[in-house]
This record gives C-alpha cells, sequence and structure tokens, in this order.
C-alpha cells in the first residue's frame, strides 16, 4: 500500500488538497500499477513555529 506524508505550512484550501489527492492518486497507480484503494495520503499543516531549517524557525524569517 503506497502512502504518502505531506508537510507543509497551513494556507491551501480543501479544494487545492483534494485535487492535490486526486493527481497524486492517478499518478501513483499508473506508475504503480495499483489500486486507488490501496492509495493513502496525509496532509500535515504545520506552524511555521514548529518547523526549522539551518537552525532558524521559518516563523522568525
Amino acid at each position: 500500500m503506497p502512502h504518502v506524508r505531506i508537510d507543509w505550512f497551513p494556507g491551501r484550501t480543501v479544494e487545492q488538497k483534494r485535487e492535490l489527492a486526486e493527481v497524486l492518486t492517478r499518478e501513483i497507480c499508473r506508475i504503480g500499477k495499483c489500486a486507488p484503494d490501496s492509495v493513502g495520503i496525509v496532509f500535515t499543516d504545520v506552524a511555521t513555529e514548529n518547523w526549522a531549517r539551518a537552525g532558524k524557525l521559518f516563523a522568525d524569517g
């Protein structure tokens, strides 16, 4: 069962997530030769104060 996890900053609409889930599922099934009901996708909205890169929180700019 393919499983995709997408961690990103908040701000995407439900419609954007819906479209991305549809496109990712279709392409995973096409390339991976699997059924759509075997594909799981989780969207996680992570606040900028909970994500850092290079020792700096994204919330700090």
